[in-house]
């Protein structure tokens, strides 16, 4: 898997890029039909080994979905990483600000 591409793109939109699920498997398994959920896994785990953030955090399984690529140690970046841990809290059932996410429910789904 390269992302060298994918990581200069997002660093030259100043942080954050959207780009399709087609465009990241044409980088990270271009000889596979299909994209697996064990193949978005270890799409993820390589993004944010090299500093990327996905949001969703899930991966997509078609290639017809976008996801935001945001630089981990960007402001942006750290914001959505502490939405996703107090979205995962709140998942959890202990979350320290309680009802945050009943009237954003999208935001929860995307960040966990």
């Amino acid at each position: 898997m390269d992302f060298t591409i994918i990581k200069h793109a997002v660093e030259v939109d100043h942080g954050i890029k959207r780009l399709s699920m087609r465009f990241i498997k044409r980088y990270a398994a271009p000889e596979r039909v299909r994209l697996s959920a064990e193949l978005c896994t270890q799409i993820r785990e390589e993004l944010e080994r090299i500093g990327l953030i996905t949001l969703p955090r899930t991966l997509p399984r078609s290639e017809n979905d976008f996801v935001w690529v945001i630089q981990r140690d960007s402001t942006l970046g750290e914001v959505t990483a502490v939405a996703a841990v107090l979205a995962n809290l709140d998942k959890l059932g202990v979350s320290p600000v309680p009802q945050l996410f009943d009237n954003y429910p999208d935001a929860k789904q995307a960040l966990t």
